[in-house]
């Protein structure tokens, strides 16, 4: 779209849900405008503000626009990086679009594997966490940057817009945090519920979905609401009675999915395309199918509960980092009885925690020798480790650091870097290309900058509570709303599916897919296979490893065929 002026034109993927509000602000400055589309809205306000524009915007957007007068070109990306942005810096300018397979053929030669970013994922299940994509000379704009290329001289700049805040801290009450948190929810949720086409949501029985589901409901008494789950019949991982809970509660109608192991081997290079790179487990095929589900009964928007974790110090409760606040402020009887609590929680042992904590203070010398004696391999022996070493590969357990030390903010520093870095944009990334591979528009309330500034600003007791109890202010500030059954969980399974169960079925076809011949001349396929034999036989125990075998080879295959 150009604007009226013909100064500026823009590329923009994404939706501005509080367009509405800036178009009449814009319309009071003398704005006029020709079109209903947040795009319009989009291109006034940069126009009119410029880069300032960019905090003013609650949604998802990633876009490009051109200023022909100062001949500058800028590229940008949302808070969270929901909206994806790759591009890549070669002689005689920038090539940036929305997925891999697009700047492949803007790319002048051929495209090149990134190796190092290659041994992360195959050896630690690392990926998403830096600019780094899975191709060399290809990055992603991180979220919350801007890159302003100045066409004349060719020079790039880099930016960081949006950071979340760690500090100050705010002095509220624990149920002033409640009520205030519960309004902000509310706001964002009817916020993401502006749409001309009927809504859905994604719903896995958690906290965090069911409150979207139950937000819809109490600020929509009166409409329809579709929820779309994956159920894993006759697993251990089944979370079917709580989504039947939540759907009884909110009187929606729901739809649910089923897989069959088949399905996956019918669907994968499927699903591999739409995600661009390899990927972590097959639970994102289970939320492909959950998104498909919901394009066949023909609801094109939903809303998802992404973000929550985050935000809210979920999963286990990042237990050292909280254990690291109290410990910097002097707290030593409050940390040992943290760590007691916390441990007495399903699935958590007080030796893993001790662990997490004492791997707080280690060099990382001291980190990389626990790790190994913990089990760990940086070096196994289905890799070739001197083609790696004379590539530049560092052959070592990845250790992310938040860029925020705070004292006594240990945990919300943690949660900020999750948010940008390792953690969220790996989970978005799914959504995004599972969701628009079905034409479906995937929102996600809880990712606000209002919101995020909100949460990591509170104590951190607020997030999670001294007992152990993640989420511990959002589940004061549901009640009424969503039902006490899930807001008192402590048994979440998390979004899984039975992988061991699904893969070992088709194993025939695993292992036809192991010995396709790839040029990549470190991955010693013939031990791959040695080993995944031994993972059906019982000798070796069943990891996520076998999915990344899986998903690399297959992945390489399709993105570097002749």
């Amino acid at each position: 779209m150009n604007s009226a002026c013909g100064r500026f034109a823009i590329v923009f993927n994404g939706e501005i849900y509080n367009y509405r509000e800036l178009r009449t602000e814009l319309t009071s400055l003398g704005c006029v405008f020709t079109s209903e589309s947040d795009t319009e809205v989009l291109l006034q306000a940069w126009a009119q503000w410029g880069p300032t524009a960019l905090s003013r915007f609650i949604g998802m957007f990633a876009f490009a626009v051109l200023d022909k007068r100062t001949q500058t070109l800028t590229l940008a990306r949302d808070p969270f990086g929901i909206k994806p942005l790759f591009y890549s810096q070669q002689a005689g300018g920038i090539r940036f679009a929305s997925e891999l397979s697009a700047i492949k053929v803007l790319l002048s030669g051929r495209p090149i594997l990134n190796t190092q970013r290659a041994y992360n994922y195959l050896v630690h299940g690392d990926y998403d966490t830096s600019s780094d994509t899975f191709l060399h000379g290809v990055s992603t704009l991180m979220p919350g940057h801007m890159l302003t290329l100045e066409l004349n001289a060719g020079s790039v700049a880099l930016y960081r817009w949006w950071q979340p805040m760690v500090k100050p801290v705010q002095r509220l009450s624990l149920e002033d945090a409640a009520q205030i948190l519960r309004a902000k929810f509310l706001d964002s949720v009817r916020l993401h519920l502006r749409s001309d086409v009927p809504l859905g949501a994604a719903l896995s029985g958690g906290i965090d979905s069911s409150a979207v589901v139950c937000a819809m409901r109490y600020l929509e008494p009166d409409a329809q609401v579709n929820t779309f789950s994956f159920i894993a019949e006759g697993s251990d991982a089944s979370e079917e009675a709580w989504v039947d809970l939540v759907n009884a509660h909110t009187q929606a109608t729901a739809h649910k999915v089923a897989i069959q192991p088949g399905e996956l081997a019918a669907d994968l290079d499927s699903l591999i395309a739409a995600q661009g790179e390899p990927f972590g487990s097959t639970s994102i095929y289970a939320q492909y199918r959950v998104y498909k589900l919901a394009r066949e009964c023909g609801v094109t928007v939903t809303l998802d509960g992404q973000g929550a974790d985050e935000l809210l110090a979920g999963y286990s409760g990042y237990p050292a980092k909280r254990v690291h606040s109290l410990l910097d402020n002097g707290q030593w009887a409050d940390a040992l009885r943290f760590l007691h609590q916390w441990a007495q929680w399903p699935d958590r042992k007080l030796s893993d925690g001790v662990k997490a904590t004492l791997a707080e203070y280690m060099s990382d010398r001291a980190f990389q020798l626990m790790r190994r004696f913990d089990g760990g391999s940086s070096c196994p022996n289905w890799l070739d480790i001197n083609v790696l070493r004379d590539q530049g590969v560092k052959t070592q357990f990845p250790r992310h650091a938040a860029e925020s030390s705070e004292s006594g903010r240990r945990m919300v520093a943690e949660l900020a870097r999750a948010l940008g870095g390792a953690g969220l944009p790996a989970l978005l990334r799914h959504g995004d290309r599972n969701s628009m591979r079905f034409s479906v528009e995937s929102r996600v309330p809880f990712l606000t900058a209002d919101l995020a500034n909100f949460l990591l600003t509170l104590p951190e007791n607020y997030l999670i509570s001294s007992r152990g109890e993640t989420k511990h202010v959002f589940r004061m500030a549901m009640r009424g709303i969503v039902p006490d059954a899930v807001l008192d969980r402590r048994d979440k399974i998390g979004f899984v599916t039975p992988e061991k169960q699904w893969l070992l079925q088709i194993a025939p076809q695993v292992r036809e897919w192991l010995r396709e011949p790839i040029d990549v001349p470190f991955f010693k396929q013939a031990e791959v296979l040695k080993s995944f034999d031994a993972v059906v036989s019982g000798q070796l125990p069943f990891t996520w490893q076998v999915w990344r075998w899986i998903n690399f080879t297959r992945w390489h295959s399709r993105q570097f065929a002749p």
